[in-house]
C-alpha cells in the first residue's frame, strides 16, 4: 500500500506562530489547555509535544484571563485583556500562521490556512464582545469551521427509519409527540445503570477495539498497528452540567520515552442513556473515533510525519469538523459497513439514528 504522509516538520517561526495563535485565542476566551478537564478548555484541545509553553500561556495576564473567563465572562477583566494583548501579539501570530503556511507542502498548507481562517473569526468575535469590532455574521462562522454555508437540517429519512424500527420493536407512533414517547419508552427499558458505566465502558471498548483490528487496520499502514487505540479512563462526575467530554492528554511517557497515548472521558454520572446509545458513544469518543484519531496523530508527530500543529489540536475549526465526521461514522467503520441499516442489531440501529438526530437538532437550533 502506498500512503501519502503529511509534510513535516516546519520552521521554528511557524511553530511559534501556531503556538501563540492557538494558545492566544484559547487564553483570550478563558481557556486552559493544561486543564485535564473539558470544563476548562476553549479551543486548545491538547498539548503533548513536550515543547515549553509559549508566552501566550505563561504571561502573568494569561493566568488572570483563565481565572476570570476572558472575553466570555459576564464582566470581562478589560485591564487584564489589554495587558495581555499588549504583551502577546495574538493577531500577529494568526497572520504569521497564514504567511508561513504558503511555504509548506499542499496538505500542511491547507490545514494551516484553515486554522488561520478560523482564528480570524474567533479574534473578530472577541473584538465584537469587547465592543471593538463589527458584529460577526453567523454565516461567516459556519463557513470558517466547515467550508460550507449554513443550511437547515433535513432529518425526515432518519426520523422515519427510527419510527419504523421502534414500531417493529413494539413502540409504535403516529405523530411527532408519539414518536418522542416511543423513544422514551424504548430508552427506559434499556437504560445503563449509573453504577455500571465503568464496567460497561470497558466491555464496549474491548469489543470495538477488536472490531477495529478486524475491519479497519487492514487498510492502515502496519506502523500504526502497535499504537494504543483506546487508552482511556472513564471518570463519572456527579451533577455535571455537560453530558460528557473526551480529554486527550498524551503527556504520559513509557520508560523508553514513547507516548502512552492516554485520554480521559468525563461522563455525567446522572446521564440517562440506553445501552445501544452508549455503544455508539464508545465508538464515537474512543475507538475508532476520537481517541484513536488523536493517538494516530500523536504517533505521526513522534515519527516526524506531522508538524507541531498536530500536537495542539483544536475545537471549532475545520480539523475539528473532520474529526467529528470520522467519529460519527466510527461505528460503521468498526463494523465494516457503510450504512446504518447494515449494522448487525436493530436496537443498535435505533441508537445510532437517535445520535444522528441529536446532531440534526443541534444544527437546526444553531
Amino acid at each position: 500500500m502506498t500512503v501519502e504522509t503529511l509534510e513535516a516538520p516546519a520552521s521554528t517561526k511557524l511553530d511559534a506562530c501556531v503556538a501563540d495563535a492557538i494558545l492566544g485565542i484559547d487564553t483570550l476566551w478563558g481557556g486552559d489547555v493544561m486543564n485535564p478537564s473539558g470544563t476548562g478548555r476553549f479551543i486548545a484541545d491538547s498539548w503533548f509535544s513536550e515543547a515549553p509553553l509559549s508566552p501566550a500561556y505563561t504571561h502573568p495576564a494569561a493566568a488572570v484571563l483563565r481565572r476570570t473567563g476572558g472575553v466570555a465572562a459576564k464582566e470581562p477583566d478589560r485591564v487584564a485583556i489589554d495587558e495581555y494583548l499588549a504583551a502577546v501579539d495574538v493577531r500577529g501570530a494568526i497572520r504569521g500562521v497564514a504567511e508561513e503556511a504558503v511555504k509548506e507542502g499542499r496538505r500542511r498548507r491547507a490545514y494551516l490556512k484553515g486554522l488561520s481562517l478560523c482564528f480570524e473569526v474567533m479574534w473578530d468575535l472577541a473584538m465584537e464582545l469587547l465592543d471593538k469590532g463589527e458584529p460577526v455574521p453567523f454565516k461567516r462562522c459556519v463557513l470558517a469551521s466547515t467550508g460550507r454555508e449554513p443550511e437547515p437540517s433535513d432529518p425526515r429519512s432518519k426520523r422515519e427509519k427510527a419510527a419504523q424500527l421502534l414500531a417493529k420493536a413494539g413502540y409504535p407512533s403516529t405523530d411527532g409527540a408519539g414518536l418522542l414517547a416511543a423513544v422514551d419508552a424504548w430508552r427506559s427499558e434499556r437504560m445503563v445503570p449509573a453504577k455500571s458505566l465503568p464496567a460497561l465502558s470497558g466491555a464496549f471498548i474491548a469489543q470495538y477495539d477488536a472490531l477495529t483490528q478486524k475491519n479497519l487496520m487492514p487498510y492502515l499502514p502496519n506502523v500504526l498497528r502497535g499504537v494504543p487505540r483506546a487508552n482511556i479512563r472513564f471518570l463519572p462526575i456527579k451533577d455535571a452540567w455537560f453530558s460528557g467530554s473526551m480529554n486527550y492528554l498524551g503527556r504520559a511517557r513509557r520508560p523508553d520515552g514513547s507516548p502512552e497515548y492516554e485520554a480521559t472521558y468525563e461522563i455525567n454520572a446522572s446521564l440517562g442513556i440506553s445501552v445501544p446509545e452508549f455503544e455508539q458513544l464508545i465508538s464515537h469518543e474512543v475507538v475508532p473515533g476520537h481517541v484513536t484519531t488523536f493517538a494516530y496523530l500523536q504517533n505521526l508527530y513522534t515519527r516526524g510525519k506531522a508538524g507541531f500543529e498536530a500536537t495542539v489540536l483544536t475545537m471549532n475549526t475545520r480539523a475539528a469538523s473532520l474529526f467529528e465526521g470520522v467519529a460519527n461514522n466510527a461505528i460503521l467503520i468498526a463494523h465494516g459497513v457503510t450504512e446504518v441499516e447494515q449494522l448487525p442489531d436493530e436496537d443498535l440501529q435505533i441508537g445510532v439514528l437517535l445520535a444522528l438526530l441529536q446532531d440534526d437538532a443541534k444544527n437546526q437550533s444553531s
